[in-house]
């Protein structure tokens, strides 16, 4: 039973990795990756952002300005008691593997776009915005993301400034 338990997950995961990097949506098959950017190197990173997970179903700041090009380091709070998650992709992938996740809560993961943290754990992700346009995050755990749980990275095309709040 174990070991079906265990290829079944395989194969879920397989599916869902699948989906990220080969879900195009352009002509010319572009994958989700390209869309969104790159895996960063820490040591390129040009500043660090720090984002708070509550229990409220919110980040803060939900909201975030990069240039593009720019490498950042997130670092990652889990202020709740409960266990939340910033997964960086496009709206389409996120809502795809939100549904995933849905029917297989246990399902773990870790990717480059991604930080899955236990209540008072904090986590990073590095991270190279190479397009300019909006990039989304969310808390991919069962029931967070139709709370609410997202944001957004509005990266602006290096030549441009980035919009003032």
């Amino acid at each position: 039973m174990k070991t079906l338990r265990y290829t079944t997950l395989a194969a879920l995961t397989a599916l869902a990795a699948t989906g990220v990097y080969a879900s195009g949506t352009h002509a010319g098959g572009h994958h989700a990756e390209d869309l969104i950017g790159k895996a960063g190197v820490a040591a390129k990173a040009t500043r660090t952002v720090k984002v708070d997970m509550t229990d409220g179903m919110r980040f803060n700041p939900a909201s975030i300005d990069v240039k593009q090009g720019e490498t950042v380091r997130f670092v990652v709070t889990n202020s709740g008691k409960l266990k939340h998650e910033l997964v960086l992709g496009t709206e389409k992938e996120l809502k795809e593997h939100y549904e995933v996740m849905k029917k297989n809560p246990e399902m773990e993961h870790a990717d480059a776009n991604m930080v899955t943290l236990a209540a008072g754990k904090t986590g990073e992700v590095v991270w190279q915005f190479t397009k300019a346009g909006k990039v989304d995050f969310a808390c991919l755990q069962p029931g967070h993301y139709d709370a609410g749980m997202k944001g957004a990275v509005n990266v602006t095309k290096a030549s441009e400034k980035p919009a003032q709040k």
